[in-house]
């Protein structure tokens, strides 16, 4: 899961509608949800954001990034700590702790949150998809799903993500948080590219 991110906010993008000759308007095909082991996101969150990248990069690289939470920190600015809450490979059942800033919004205060993670579905190199809390002083998401997918392809890997969130608090202004975990999630993408491939082969 990845709360707010100290990071420009994503500016929106503009949908654009064509016509195919003299048929109606085109139909952009629907891309396959973002799921691990065929369970996604919360089908019923009002918040929820997906986006994509190509990593130039072994597929081991990306990998041993993403998974290796104790060394976020390193590479993303935005996790301030992060602590795994058991030990070995991560698996269904690992759990993790981190810590990310979240800036003040129209309707809550700066903050940290402190985020719980607790994985449910893992597939060593293809997918991985955790759920749970972030909790901070006045502001709480109370349930976040993230999940991702790595696929191997002739230039690296497509590193696809999607994450939901739910809450009282936050679905009272639900634009202000698609705005933060939009940005949050591009940003993490950002820095897992740019790291991976300023790696050398194999590391």
């Amino acid at each position: 899961m990845n709360p707010f991110r100290l990071r420009t906010a994503l500016l929106a993008l503009p949908l654009a509608a064509g016509l195919a000759g003299f048929a109606a308007p085109a139909q952009a095909a629907t891309p396959a949800p973002v799921t691990c082991q065929g369970t996604g996101i919360d089908p019923a969150a009002r918040i929820h954001y997906r986006t994509q990248t190509l990593v130039k990069a072994p597929l081991s690289t990306v990998w041993k990034l993403h998974t290796d939470v104790a060394d976020w920190p390193s590479w993303q600015p935005a996790v301030t700590s992060a602590k795994r809450l058991d030990t070995g490979p991560l698996r269904p059942g690992s759990r993790f702790r981190w810590t990310t800033p979240a800036p003040a919004t129209p309707t809550t205060p700066e903050t940290t949150l402190v985020v719980t993670s607790t994985v449910g579905q893992v597939q060593p190199g293809r997918c991985v998809r955790w759920t749970g809390p972030a909790i901070g002083d006045g502001l709480r998401i109370d349930r976040g799903v993230h999940v991702w997918t790595f696929t191997p392809v002739r230039d690296g890997v497509l590193v696809d993500t999607e994450e939901s969130w739910t809450g009282e608090q936050i679905e009272a202004d639900p634009a202000t948080a698609i705005r933060y975990l939009a940005a949050g999630l591009d940003a993490w993408l950002a820095d897992l590219k740019t790291t991976a491939e300023a790696r050398p082969c194999g590391r």
